[in-house]
């Protein structure tokens, strides 16, 4: 049965023409989508406390807000740039 099915599906796709579940601009959005989250944590980094003084730099609004957020925008948008799928003239025919 399972041989059945592949039968058909090798047979609907062009010949010559292999379709892969990812495409170019998927890998180009989950690259975006890296860059923002290695920003996100570059962000967030900084200077920590040394000894008995005490560093205010580890309240500032880059590190506690901003990095975190664009760091969790890029592992949002990471799970959209793998399930996003360009629709096709062929998709659309059909539907």
């Amino acid at each position: 049965m399972a041989k059945e099915e592949k039968k058909t599906q090798v047979e609907n796709t062009p010949k010559g023409k292999v379709s892969y579940p990812l495409t170019k601009i998927n890998f180009i959005l989950m690259g975006i989508c890296l860059l923002l989250i290695i920003i996100g944590f570059w962000l967030m980094t900084g200077s920590a406390n040394v000894g008995d003084t005490f560093n205010k730099d580890i309240f500032e609004s880059s590190r506690v807000t901003t990095g975190p957020v664009i760091a969790f925008l890029g592992f949002v948008l990471m799970a959209f740039a793998i399930i996003y799928r360009k629709k096709d003239k062929n998709d659309e025919d059909n539907a």
